[in-house]
C-alpha cells in the first residue's frame, strides 16, 4: 500500500514539473474554504497545492475528506488509500477508507479494512465487527436480488442532485440543486457542491406516469438559499418543506449540510440549520408561508417532513438534544385546537446512534426512512418500519436493488409498496442523486408435480405408492378466468410455467378417482428455480377405507389438535371438490384399555372430527361418525400380545369411507 501511494503521488508530482514553492497563503486559503464548507473550492485549492509541492498528510487527507463529503466515493476510496500510507495517519482514516470501499461495492476490501481498524482501535472492535458483517450481508443481497426493475427516470433528472419525489394531484414535487436557465430565479452557485442551491420543483403530469418539464416553485417558497425536500397535504392544500438557515453556531450541534446532516469542522462561526415551513397553495400561487411551531434553528435542526393523509401526525427528522444518535425521527400530533403537539422521539426501534433521515409515508400508510445506523449496504439505505404509529416492532431493509452501496433515500410508493419512485446516488459518478422508478415483477419459474395413489399393504400399516397417469390438471392463476390444462404422463409427472408470488389453484380429476385441488404460491428467486408439488389421489370406490394421515390425539383425549385440524382441512377440501359424495368418518384405537372404553373414546374422536368438518361449512347430512374401538385391528397386536409402541400406533388411525 505504501508503494502504491508513493508511485501514484510521485507520478503526479513529476508530471507537473516537480517542486514549486507552496506559500503559507495557499494553505491558509485552502483551509479557509474547507472550514467554511466550500468543499468544491477547497478541493481545487488542495489539488493545486499538491501539484506545487511534495505530498503531505494534511493535504492528501483534506482531498480525501472533501471527496467523501461531496459523496464522491470513488475518488474518496483512492485518496484514503493514499492517506493511510503516511506513518502519522490517524487510524480513523482506515474506517473512512473502508466506508468508501463499501459504498463502491468493494465488499471484500471493505471487510478487511474494517477488521484492521478494529485491531488498531480495540475500543471500536464491536463496531468494526458489525461493519465487517454488514459487508457479507450486502454482498449476499446483491447476489440474490429482489424482483424489482429499477430505471432512471428519463425526464426529471438533471446534472445536479434530484431527490425526494412527492405525488401531487396534478404532478410531481421534488427537490433539486440543478442550475436553471431562468436568470430571474437562478440562485448563486453553491461553493459546497459547485451546483445551485436546493430548490423545490413541480413537474406537471401529462399522463399517469409521464411528466412535463420541471418548473421551480415561486420565490415565496424558493428563497435564495436551500429549500427542500417537502411533502404536500392534499386535504388542506398545504406544503410542508425544509428550509435551510445560516445561523451563528452554538456549542454542541453543527448541521452544515443543506440536504442531510454532516458533522463538519468545529472552527467555523456559522452553520446551516434546518427548519420546517408551511405554505398554502392557491391555484398556481403559494402563499402565507409560516414556520413550524417547534423550529429552533439557533440550537438544532428540524427537517424532512412527512405527514399522514388525514393531517393528524407530522413526522420529521431532528438532531435536537436527547435523541439516540446524530439525527432521529420525531413526530408531532395535531391537537384538538388544530395546533401541533410537542415533538416526541419515535423510539429506539426506528432510531440508532447514526443518522435517520428522509422520512416518507407510502400510499398504504407505511413509514419509510433512510438510515446509516441500521444494517445496510453502504451510505444511506431505505428502511420500512413494521408495526404502527407508537407501536413499531422492527425495521426492514428494502435490500437490493431498491438499496445499493450508494445513498438511497426519499422513496415514494403506491398502496402495495411494489411500485413507485426513489432517489439514489447509484449512477452518479460525482455523488449526485437521481430519481428512479421501480416496479416489482414476478419471477418466472417452473412447477414440477406428480400425481400418485397410495395403497395400504393388507394386514399392515405399510403403504406403497404408484403413479396415476392421464389425470387432467387445470392450473388457474388468481385473477384469471381461463386455466391452463395438461395431463399427467405415465410416471404421474406434469409441468406448469408459473410466476413467483402469484396465487394458483391446481385442480386434478380423473374418472374413478376423487377430484383434488391444491393452492400454491411459488417462492422463486430466479427463473431457473422450480417448485415441487405432489397430489395424492384416492379412488372413489364405495366402502373402501381411506386412511387420513397425521391425525393424532393426546392420550385419553378426543379434542382436535392443531396438527389434526390441518389434515382435516384437506378432507374438507376433498368434500368441496366432490360435492356428490357422502362419507363415514371412523376412528380406531389399539387393543389396550377395555373394549367398552375404546369404543366410547373412538366414538368421541370420530364425532369431534365430524363436528370440526361441519364447522368448516360442510353439510351435516354428508357425514357420519363411527367409532370402532379395537374391533378392526390391522396387525397382530390384539389383547395379550406384546407389541411395540410403533405397532400399537398403527392401529390408532382415522379413516373415511365413501358411502353408497
Amino acid at each position: 500500500m505504501k508503494i502504491n501511494f508513493t508511485l501514484a503521488l510521485l507520478w503526479l508530482w513529476l508530471m507537473t514539473g516537480g517542486p514549486v514553492a507552496v506559500t503559507a497563503q495557499d494553505m491558509k486559503q485552502a483551509d479557509k474554504y474547507f472550514q467554511n464548507y466550500e468543499f468544491s473550492l477547497a478541493l481545487e485549492a488542495y489539488k493545486t497545492i499538491l501539484e506545487k509541492g511534495e505530498p503531505t498528510l494534511t493535504v492528501v487527507q483534506r482531498i480525501a475528506d472533501s471527496y467523501r463529503i461531496l459523496n464522491n466515493s470513488r475518488e474518496a476510496e483512492f485518496w484514503y488509500a493514499q492517506t493511510i500510507a503516511f506513518p502519522g495517519a490517524d487510524p480513523s482514516n482506515i474506517f473512512l477508507y473502508a466506508e468508501a470501499a463499501k459504498r463502491n461495492a468493494n465488499y471484500d476490501k471493505a471487510k478487511k479494512l474494517f477488521l484492521d481498524y478494529g485491531q488498531k482501535v480495540p475500543a471500536q472492535a464491536a463496531l468494526a465487527l458489525k461493519m465487517a458483517a454488514s459487508c457479507d450481508t450486502a454482498l449476499h443481497w446483491m447476489q440474490t436480488p429482489r424482483p424489482f426493475n429499477v430505471q432512471k427516470h428519463g425526464k426529471l433528472n438533471s446534472d445536479g442532485a434530484d431527490f425526494s419525489p412527492v405525488k401531487l394531484a396534478d404532478g410531481l414535487l421534488f427537490a433539486s440543486d440543478r442550475l436553471i436557465a431562468d436568470k430571474k430565479q437562478q440562485t448563486e452557485r453553491s461553493n459546497w457542491t459547485g451546483n445551485g442551491y436546493i430548490q423545490l420543483y413541480i413537474a406537471k403530469a401529462t399522463s399517469d406516469s409521464t411528466y412535463g418539464a420541471p418548473a421551480p416553485l415561486p420565490p415565496s417558497v424558493n428563497t435564495a438559499y436551500h429549500n427542500g425536500p417537502g411533502v404536500y397535504l392534499d386535504k388542506e392544500q398545504v406544503l410542508y418543506f425544509t428550509r435551510t438557515q445560516v445561523v451563528k453556531r452554538s456549542a454542541g450541534h453543527t448541521n452544515p449540510d443543506p440536504t442531510s446532516w454532516f458533522k463538519g469542522s468545529d472552527s467555523r462561526t456559522h452553520t446551516n440549520r434546518h427548519g420546517i415551513y408551511m405554505a398554502e397553495r392557491k391555484g398556481e400561487k403559494w402563499e402565507n408561508v409560516k414556520p413550524f411551531k417547534y423550529n429552533n434553528t439557533n440550537e438544532f435542526s428540524i427537517g424532512h417532513p412527512a405527514i399522514t393523509p388525514d393531517g393528524q401526525v407530522l413526522y420529521f427528522v431532528s438532531d435536537m438534544p436527547g435523541g439516540f444518535g446524530e439525527t432521529d425521527i420525531y413526530y408531532s400530533e395535531r391537537q384538538a385546537d388544530g395546533s401541533w403537539g410537542k415533538p416526541v422521539n419515535a423510539g429506539s426501534v426506528l432510531n440508532t446512534s447514526g443518522r435517520e433521515s428522509f422520512v416518507s409515508l407510502g400510499a398504504g400508510g407505511d413509514l419509510y426512512f433512510s438510515s446509516d445506523g441500521h444494517m445496510g449496504m453502504g451510505g444511506l439505505d431505505i428502511f420500512k418500519a413494521i408495526g404502527a404509529h407508537k407501536a413499531w416492532a422492527k425495521v426492514e431493509n428494502l435490500k437490493y436493488p431498491l438499496n445499493t452501496p450508494q445513498d438511497d433515500l426519499g422513496i415514494l410508493t403506491d398502496s402495495t409498496g411494489t411500485k413507485g419512485m426513489l432517489s439514489s446516488g447509484r449512477l452518479g459518478l460525482n455523488g449526485s442523486d437521481d430519481i428512479f422508478t421501480f416496479e416489482e415483477y414476478k419471477v418466472p419459474c417452473t412447477l414440477i408435480g406428480r400425481t400418485i395413489e397410495r395403497f395400504t399393504v393388507a394386514g399392515t400399516s405399510r403403504r406403497v405408492e404408484e403413479p396415476v397417469e392421464q389425470v387432467l390438471l387445470q392450473l388457474l392463476e388468481e385473477g384469471s378466468a381461463t386455466p391452463l390444462e395438461i395431463y399427467s404422463d405415465k410416471n404421474g409427472g406434469f409441468l406448469f410455467p408459473v410466476k413467483a408470488g402469484t396465487n394458483y389453484t391446481i385442480k386434478g380429476s380423473k374418472p374413478e378417482y376423487l377430484t383434488q385441488t391444491l393452492q400454491i404460491t411459488p417462492d422463486c428467486r430466479f427463473n431457473t428455480d422450480s417448485v415441487k408439488v405432489e397430489m395424492i389421489f384416492n379412488r372413489s370406490t364405495p366402502n373402501k377405507p381411506i386412511v387420513l394421515e397425521n391425525i393424532f390425539y393426546d392420550l385419553d383425549r378426543h379434542n382436535i389438535r392443531p396438527d389434526a385440524a390441518r389434515e382435516l382441512d384437506k378432507l374438507v377440501q376433498t368434500l368441496n371438490d366432490n360435492p356428490s359424495i357422502r362419507i363415514e368418518l371412523s376412528s380406531h384405537t389399539d387393543s389396550r384399555q377395555t373394549n367398552r372404553y375404546n369404543e366410547m373414546l373412538s366414538q368421541l374422536r370420530a364425532q369431534a372430527a365430524v363436528d370440526y368438518i361441519i364447522s368448516r361449512g360442510v353439510d351435516r347430512g354428508r357425514l357420519k361418525a363411527k367409532g370402532y374401538g379395537e374391533t378392526k385391528l390391522i396387525n397382530r397386536c390384539k389383547d395379550g400380545v406384546s407389541c411395540s409402541e410403533t405397532e400399537h400406533q398403527e392401529n390408532r388411525r382415522t379413516e373415511f369411507t365413501i358411502l353408497k
